[in-house]
């Protein structure tokens, strides 16, 4: 049984972490099961939009904490172990906003620590309500450093910094609120409304997503007169698609578009 699943229905990957007897935590096989399915998407033109799940109860509940003890029973302390883990955990994070398709989270029972981190780097997520979200390692004694840098990015500091020093968790409306997730929805809704959302942004046409998805990030880091800058030649690049002139005619013309990208 693969510890990562893939369906793919038209132009959506739907990808399920499948390790429901550890909350789907972040193992070594894990991440690398991760890394290995968002290097494939950057370079699939035929899928417009992904779906990231965990089976059984939970989303994901962070790091493995079984496997960082056995890592820390090197010579070292486990210094050399823990370096190589947040690295590779932080470029499979960082995939994420660069792959070309937007990446949804669709988020049931906890998302922990770097799970919690993990719908934070999502473009979008979708939570059942009642799903609880916290990046509570210093109840632990660890504070969530690297799960901060994507909290943070996603919520106002005072929020995120209460919730990284007090180890409380959040539930799914509260998330909404905060910025964390897009929407909450009833339990027995939630593949579907995923699924919906997906299919909407795969309805999309695949280039201008892809060109808007890479500037939104790109600006997001920028002064605002660098952003406006690089954004209008963003504009003048995508104006000048053939299929962005057909967009536009058909729209003129009241008639569905006829796409090739």
């Amino acid at each position: 049984m693969a510890i990562l699943e893939r369906n793919d229905t038209g132009a959506v990957a739907h990808l399920n972490m499948n390790a429901p007897e550890r909350l789907n935590a972040l193992s070594d096989e894990m991440i690398a099961a991760l890394q290995a399915q968002f290097d494939a998407l950057k370079e699939d033109r035929d899928i417009r939009a992904v779906i990231l799940s965990g089976a059984g109860k939970a989303f994901c509940a962070g790091h493995d904490l079984k496997e960082m003890t056995a890592g820390r029973q090197a010579e070292d302390g486990g210094k050399a172990y823990f370096k190589d883990l947040f690295d590779r955990c932080t470029r499979m994070m960082m995939s994420i906003q660069s792959l070309p398709q937007p990446v949804i989270a669709q988020a049931h029972g906890i998302a922990t620590a770097a799970g919690c981190q993990l719908v934070a780097s999502c473009d979008m997520a979708v939570a059942a309500q009642g799903t609880r979200f916290g990046v509570n390692g210093v109840n632990i004694g660890l504070f969530c450093s690297t799960p901060m840098v994507a909290l943070s990015r996603n919520i106002p500091r005072k929020q995120a910094f209460e919730m990284l020093s007090t180890g409380e968790f959040i539930e799914a409306d509260r998330a909404r609120e905060l910025g964390l997730i897009n929407r909450a929805v009833a339990p027995e809704d939630l593949e579907t409304e995923t699924a919906a959302l997906a299919a909407k942004l795969a309805n999309k046409l695949g280039a201008a997503v892809r060109i808007g998805k890479r500037a939104f990030y790109d600006q997001i880091q920028m002064p605002i007169a660098d952003a406006y800058a690089y954004a209008g030649e963003v504009m003048v690049e995508n104006m000048l698609y053939r299929d962005t002139e057909e967009g536009i005619a058909a729209f003129l013309d009241k008639r569905p578009p006829d796409w090739k990208q």
